[in-house]
């Protein structure tokens, strides 16, 4: 194979790569942790069942409420073992990402 052929090719790989690099999205911890609530919670928060949406709370009270069901001041038979596994900071992550969300609500 041409050497200059393979060098010309493997400079096109890498300014593609650079430019995938550089039109990458960054994704925050808190978006990745508020993830995990869509599984229930639907999509962005937004409901489809019965479970509530919380796309509309407030991130404080997302707070509030996730660190009660943590300490089991707030009963719940899921909440609590998911919020549990989560650090206060990661908490607060994740309910800020939430909080910046458009809100729809049901």
């Amino acid at each position: 194979m041409n050497p200059a052929r393979v060098a010309a090719c493997c400079a096109g790989a890498i300014a593609l790569l650079g430019t995938a690099v550089a039109n990458a999205q960054t994704i925050s911890r808190g978006e990745v942790i508020a993830t995990t609530c869509y599984t229930c919670h639907g999509t962005r928060g937004v409901s489809p069942s019965t479970i509530p949406s919380i796309d509309f709370i407030p991130p404080e009270r997302i707070i509030e409420i996730l660190k009660a069901y943590k300490s089991g001041q707030r009963y719940s038979t899921i909440m609590g073992r998911h919020a549990s596994a989560y650090t206060d900071e990661e908490i607060v992550e994740a309910a800020n990402y939430l909080g910046s969300l458009q809100k729809k609500g049901k």
